[in-house]
């Protein structure tokens, strides 16, 4: 179920924002022993030029929103570091 998830959260990233890298990361596995352990845990580092000027705030708010209802069925928990593309340079 995690591949899976981790597929479709990179797939509806990917089409939405067009990044130029993107990594998806289950971290279940460091949430033993905490409420719904092991399900749902995910990092994202994303770098996208649909984030270039905007705020890290509103930079979520895309992450989100091409998630749609992700966030509901299967994503408890998600740590994102979305960059523009000139911060890399």
């Amino acid at each position: 179920m995690s591949d899976m998830l981790v597929e479709q959260i990179r797939r509806r990233l990917a089409t939405a924002l067009q990044p130029t890298e993107l990594d998806v990361v289950d971290e279940g596995h460091k949430h033993i022993g905490h409420a719904n352990a092991g399900k749902g845990h995910f990092h994202v580092r994303i770098v996208s030029a649909a984030f270039t000027g905007q705020l890290p705030l509103k930079r979520h708010r895309l992450v989100y929103a091409a998630l749609g209802d992700l966030m509901d069925k299967g994503i408890h928990a998600l740590s994102i570091d979305a960059q523009e593309p000139s911060v890399l340079k």
